[in-house]
């Protein structure tokens, strides 16, 4: 059955977390699950990774789902305020100097095929989030396929490589001696190197080392197959630790319904039953669930409707209860038709932006810095928000002269003021054909990435297109539909246009969109110093908080979908 009281929900802007609003906070779990009850939602991206803590797998679509099956320690509520899970398991700092922190597991909490989640999964979660194993110095730039965005068959299979993007003077990266683990298995001690601000933030969701063990090791029984990685992990064993590696980073992208049901095991509310590709992704209540996440919703179904007009009609049809598309005229004055809809509008932090591939572009052109500067200078930011967004918002909407302050929070105007974003408010036709001339560089190819079944973004990349042009750019066409997991590839495009979001609150949170080698650096920059050409805002809305938002939107149950509540991701 449809349920009634989602009735057709709807939004312009910022309801993405309705579509995923199917678990009670812990006090309201007292009403329980509704046995047979349903609810349709559509949304503009196919789930395609298990692994969000991947820099293949780090988008919204797969977020969205991992936060209703993979159960964390803590997440954001709704306010946004971050708050622990202690059905699941516990936290304490223990010391200050040296910073020592130790995680609990509670005791009924068990993966859905009813293992018991314990010290092998701990273990795999440090040593994928901090790389402390990894061998040193490797570089994956030259195995990773730019047709997909996947690592290629060839990567090495005696590198020890996980792709976390952990980087070794933040998070987890601080954690480098192997942590200790109690003698039942269920508590694990971190030791930090050096003090760190967002340690509460650290550890991501885990996924089953029993299973990554015995797809990686070739080992059938579960209890003996996560001692050989537990093992593995504290002998650093780096023949076995190559394999287990390599599963994590791939094992869990997948695009239908594996015939391996421990590819997609469930430590949360719900459990991942039916999967089409390019259609849609069931979930299910998890019966061996005993968190107080408490599921309302029997089923939950995301229809994966790229269009937001098709949304619409698929939302005036009854085909979906709920939608969250993103905003155009034509999706607005089709919706006011709707007697039936209520739509829900409001402000959030998703920005559009260009990221430029400082190295590694498929042209080359962009290693040269007059070029990204010229570049720069053609983007027309005024016109995006005067043709494509006020239209929709109003008068309000404004570029975004910041990559870490929004509009209106405390910092942003001092940030602006001395960041240099004032020289590119403008397009500047003359300043960009003088910075090619003095680069001796003579119609450039600029092949950009975005999604080319978004309205939105195909009009963006016309309006960049005709802009520079005028300044001698030849800006051809690297749209596709499974933009996501291109993002970061080497030699896929030359620029990319999309739009962020996170969740996180925390202090370091823009760490891994700058950092050489961070998860969310996805144009190989690395500068002493960052600076405005490395990526180009234009767009942003005022948020409800001081943290940038952008599409790993806050899903079910209040808890955030980013994998770490530290990282960004892609919408």
């Amino acid at each position: 059955m449809r349920i009634t009281r989602f009735g057709a929900v709807a939004a312009a802007v910022g309801t993405g977390v309705l579509v995923l609003s199917g678990c009670s906070a812990p006090a309201a779990q007292d009403s329980g699950l509704d046995e047979g009850t349903s609810v349709n939602v559509a949304w503009n991206q196919a789930f395609y990774s298990y692994n969000g803590s991947t820099s293949f797998g780090n988008a919204t679509a797969n977020n969205n789902i991992t936060s209703m099956t993979l159960s964390d320690f803590k997440y954001y509520d709704n306010t946004p305020e971050l708050q622990k899970d202690e059905s699941f398991g516990t936290y304490e700092l223990v010391s200050e100097d040296p910073l020592v922190v130790e995680y609990t597991v509670a005791d009924d909490a068990v993966w859905s095929d009813g293992t018991a989640i314990d010290a092998g999964d701990l273990l795999l979660g440090w040593a994928a989030n901090s790389r402390a194993l990894d061998t040193p110095e490797f570089d994956p730039t030259e195995f990773t396929d730019p047709e997909t965005g996947e690592f290629t068959d060839d990567f090495p299979t005696d590198v020890v490589y996980f792709d976390s993007g952990a980087q070794p003077d933040t998070g987890l990266g601080l954690v480098q001696e192997v942590p200790e683990i109690s003698e039942d298995g269920k508590t694990m001690t971190l030791t930090y190197s050096a003090p760190w601000v967002d340690w509460e933030l650290d550890f991501p969701p885990m996924l089953p080392a029993h299973v990554v063990a015995k797809n990686a090791l070739e080992i059938d029984d579960d209890a003996e197959a996560e001692e050989a990685l537990v093992t593995a992990i504290e002998d650093n064993d780096a023949a076995a630790l190559a394999s287990i590696s390599n599963f994590w980073n791939n094992g869990f992208n997948f695009t239908e319904l594996p015939e391996d049901e421990g590819l997609y095991l469930s430590s949360g509310p719900y459990v991942i039953t039916d999967f089409q590709a390019d259609q849609f992704i069931t979930l299910e209540a998890n019966e061996e669930y005993a968190g107080d996440r408490t599921p309302n919703i029997s089923e939950i179904t995301v229809r994966f409707i790229p269009d937001p007009n098709a949304a619409v009609s698929a939302l005036e049809n009854g085909e979906v209860d709920v939608i969250s598309p993103q905003a155009t005229t034509d999706v607005v004055d089709a919706l006011e038709a709707i007697d039936s809809a209520t739509v829900l509008t409001g402000s959030e932090g998703t920005y559009e932006h260009v990221d430029l591939m400082f190295d590694n572009s498929k042209s080359g052109h962009f290693n040269d810095p007059k070029v990204r500067e010229a570049f720069m200078k053609v983007i027309p930011r005024q016109e995006i928000i005067d043709k494509l967004i006020k239209p929709i918002v109003g008068d309000d909407a404004v570029t975004r002269d910041s990559q870490v302050f929004v509009p209106g929070a405390e910092g942003y105007d001092e940030s602006i003021e001395g960041n240099g974003s004032d020289a590119y408010a403008d397009v500047d036709i003359e300043g960009a054909t003088a910075l090619l001339a003095e680069a001796g560089v003579t119609n450039p190819e600029v092949c950009v990435l975005y999604a080319s079944n978004n309205p939105r973004r195909v009009n963006e990349f016309q309006l960049i297109q005709s802009s520079a042009a005028q300044a001698g750019f030849n800006v051809t066409d690297c749209g596709s539909e499974e933009w996501g997991g291109l993002l970061g590839t080497p030699g896929a495009y030359d620029a990319a246009l999309f739009g962020w979001q996170s969740t996180s609150l925390g202090v370091t949170e823009a760490g891994p969109n700058f950092q050489t080698g961070g998860i969310n650096n996805l144009n190989f920059f690395s500068a002493p110093r960052w600076t405005l050409s490395s990526r180009s805002s234009v767009e942003s809305s005022t948020p409800r908080s001081r943290s940038s938002s952008s599409r790993r939107s806050t899903a079910s149950c209040g808890r955030t979908t980013t994998a770490s509540p530290s990282s960004s991701s892609p919408r």
